[in-house]
């Protein structure tokens, strides 16, 4: 039931995707393709990945995390960045969201990654209580910062 991805799942996968954007009230920025998902996950050096867990319908997916490399310089190993964690709601409730971490949690301690991390929008309660119950913990003294649009294209 929980399984990585295959190519098979990008239609689905970007569903997820554009059902999580409007739950965080931001519907018209999605600007990710079926193409760019395939490139990202499946092309010839992947540097993003994803896990899913199949719906009740075959096709169908219940929910998504999807992830990709970090280094801590401090501590010289490689962690997890999680961008994106979607169960659809009918399959709240269910251990999915559990699962889908817990395997990430796995994945790190089997490769030997030093920490699995993920940003949460300060409105998700739900969200925030979910990770709080599974003994994650909000980093203090960090603020994320993001260099995009215009300043990028043009420069720093």
């Amino acid at each position: 039931m929980l399984r990585p991805a295959e190519p098979s799942d990008i239609l689905e996968i970007l569903r997820l995707v554009l059902e999580l954007a409007v739950y965080e009230k931001e519907p018209d920025v999605v600007e990710a393709t079926e193409d760019g998902f395939r490139a990202a996950l499946f092309g010839e050096s992947p540097a993003v990945f994803a896990l899913v867990v199949d719906g009740a319908e075959e096709g169908t997916l219940a929910g998504v995390a999807i992830w990709y490399l970090t280094f801590s310089t401090w501590e010289g190993v490689h962690g997890i960045h999680l961008e994106d964690l979607y169960v659809r709601p009918a399959y709240r409730g269910s251990g999915y969201g559990k699962a889908l971490l817990a395997r990430l949690a796995a994945i790190c301690v089997e490769r030997g990654y030093a920490r699995l991390e993920w940003d949460v929008l300060d409105w998700n309660e739900p969200a925030i209580g979910f990770y709080q119950s599974l003994g994650a913990s909000p980093l203090d003294g960090w603020t994320t910062y993001r260099l995009d649009g215009d300043p990028l294209r043009h420069g720093v």
